[in-house]
């Protein structure tokens, strides 16, 4: 696919990523890493490996639903699925893209270094929204542990009261 898009004389970009419970932030990068070039293609972490780097309760969507979303997304215009077991880069090794992009902490300085050998130019931006998933997962669960506390706290304490009060009888 990329020789022949480059055989047409495509710039092509490559960015990557989990793209778990897609939001505002994952369209604004996308669109933005789109107008570095003509091709925009995304690799997504499979499965296994989103929970070896961020623990077994994730990813929240499965990998065949994040593949799909992710191409629903006017920037995007192919995604690959990337294997726990991929040499490290493989996907940018494979597609020697015109242009990578990547969010801040992704790759240190030297890496970046090392990475403009394969890549024609590596592009770091800023984080497209306030919120990561992560921190949108983590509100998720403060929120529903606190309607549990006020939900099953007073019934606690009267079953308790209730069972004390009977054992004194």
């Amino acid at each position: 696919v990329v020789d022949s898009l480059r055989a047409l004389g495509s710039k092509i970009v490559l960015t990557q990523g989990s793209y778990d419970l897609v939001h505002i932030g994952h369209a604004r990068y996308l669109e933005t890493a789109k107008k570095h070039g003509d091709v925009l293609i995304v690799g997504i972490d499979n499965d296994e490996k989103i929970r070896k780097r961020k623990g077994p309760d994730r990813p929240v969507v499965p990998e065949d639903e994040r593949l799909e979303m992710v191409l629903h997304l006017r920037a995007v215009d192919f995604v690959f699925l990337k294997d726990v077991n991929d040499p490290r880069w493989h996907l940018i090794k494979t597609v020697k893209p015109d242009v990578l992009i990547a969010v801040e902490d992704t790759y240190t300085p030297e890496e970046i270094k090392e990475l403009e050998q394969i890549c024609k130019t590596v592009v770091v931006l800023e984080r497209q929204a306030t919120t990561s998933t992560s921190a949108k997962i983590r509100l998720m669960q403060l929120k529903t542990a606190k309607k549990l506390e006020e939900t099953l706290t007073p019934r606690l304490l009267k079953v308790i009261q209730e069972t004390l009060g009977s054992q004194e009888e």
